[in-house]
């Protein structure tokens, strides 16, 4: 009996489907665990996640995904409208800078030199600027900088108007928060950030300040965002309909 149990295969922890739901062929990732009890289904910018208990039956699975069909595919509708359009590292191309575009300016010569703005340019020194990942990179390391230069200026302004003081302030990569503010006061800020409009950053930098104040989204916590950013629930609303790139 215990060769036999040996011998039974599991399910992989993970894997690539496709279901047709709501008349559409959907493609999602099925994630097992032995520690759900339920199926639980999940939707970002990677798309369809599935999460199930380990020994999930198909039929159970099947039921679950036909019930959610439709909310399925206008989600999925939604997150596809919010993807921004790729970028070609390339001379002329256009990228986002504290909401409006700029125009990049791409340099060839023998040693590359950190980027740097003229006017509405972009300008991006490199060795070989035909190379688009070495733009990319130029470019990535340009908004590095002009984060950490920008995000420490206005934390400086909120802090004061607060009446906080952050630990630290540490510049994020995450994939689902603008930003976040750890109980020992450290503040994280998302790269991203820099790509949209300073009233935006604002209401973010506010929004983490003011939870070393209450660390928590309850009247109070809004009441502390809402002294220094009146706007907030009209800024907040426009930052949930911008994905994290």
């Amino acid at each position: 009996m215990l060769k036999r149990l040996r011998n039974i295969v599991a399910p992989p922890a993970a894997e690539q489907r496709a279901a047709l739901l709501a008349g559409k062929h959907i493609t999602y990732t099925l994630k097992r665990s032995s520690k759900r009890r339920s199926i639980g289904l999940r939707i970002d910018d990677r798309g369809l996640t599935v999460s199930v208990p380990l020994r999930a039956s198909e039929k159970w699975l099947h039921s679950v995904l036909q019930d959610k069909a439709r909310w399925v595919v206008e989600k999925l509708d939604g997150w596809e409208m919010l993807k921004p359009e790729e970028v070609l590292w390339q001379n002329g191309e256009q990228i986002d800078f504290l909401g409006e575009l700029l125009t990049l300016r791409v340099v060839s010569g023998l040693f590359a030199t950190p980027a740097h703005l003229r006017g509405r340019a972009l300008w991006v020194f490199v060795a070989d600027g035909s190379e688009a990942a070495h733009i990319e990179e130029a470019v990535s390391h340009w908004y590095r900088q002009e984060a950490k230069r920008l995000f420490a200026e206005r934390v400086a302004q909120y802090s004061s108007l607060l009446e906080v003081m952050p630990r630290t302030i540490k510049i994020s990569s995450a994939k689902t928060q603008w930003g976040c503010c750890t109980v020992r006061g450290t503040v994280h800020l998302n790269i991203q950030l820099i790509k949209l409009p300073l009233r935006l950053v604002d209401y973010v930098v506010v929004h983490e300040l003011a939870h070393l104040r209450e660390m928590n989204h309850s009247a109070a916590f809004w009441d502390v965002v809402g002294s220094v950013c009146p706007a907030y629930v009209q800024l907040r609303k426009e930052l949930k309909a911008v994905a994290i790139r």
